[in-house]
């Protein structure tokens, strides 16, 4: 359950992403990791986060689970941060990059295409491939990329350099599976 903790909501991205029904025993574990695991009074937002976007995908595809998710938490430190912290904030949070997705973070991310490309590239430059390709995932979505980014190149450069890494792999896969909203 702390495995399914640690990838979080991208534990059933499959099924979100390819609109397929959920195998019942990895629900159940997924279902335990989000009951048993929820943030505490001062965890982090990226925490608090994460485990909103557990709770949404799991009540998205049990229909067994009681009530509604919790409201979603605030986003306001995003704005205030520069585009490195708001990068890797992302990139720690792209989960949340799907297609569709309105929630305070994305709208944040979507605010700042260029501000999240420049981290992006700041990210490979480090080879920083777990950000570079969180942040690469969350580009694949917005609007206003800068073409000159080359994001497709970028993520086979990524994948290339990182994808023994399974999040590198995870988000570089997801972002291939996206449609886009920039130009790639």
């Amino acid at each position: 359950m702390a495995a399914v903790r640690v990838v979080g909501a991208d534990t059933l991205l499959p099924e979100i992403l390819l609109d397929v029904p959920p195998d019942p025993v990895r629900l159940a574990v997924f279902r335990k990791a989000v009951e048993a695991f929820p943030p505490g009074a001062d965890a982090a937002p990226t925490v608090r986060w994460s485990h909103w976007a557990m709770a949404r995908t799991l009540h998205a595809l049990d229909p067994s689970v009681p009530g509604e998710p919790a409201a979603a938490p605030g986003a306001d430190w995003l704005d205030r941060a520069d585009w490195r912290l708001l990068t890797h904030q992302l990139a720690v949070l792209a989960p949340l990059a799907l297609p569709g997705e309105d929630c305070a973070v994305a709208r944040a991310a979507a605010g700042r295409p260029v501000d999240v490309a420049r981290g992006f590239v700041r990210a490979v430059r480090r080879r920083d491939w777990r950000q570079a390709s969180g942040a690469g995932r969350w580009l694949t979505l917005l609007p206003g990329v800068p073409d000159t980014l080359g994001l497709a190149s970028g993520l086979d450069f990524v994948e290339l350099m990182g994808g023994q890494d399974p999040l590198v792999a995870l988000h570089v896969q997801a972002a291939r599976l996206a449609p886009t909203g920039a130009a790639a």
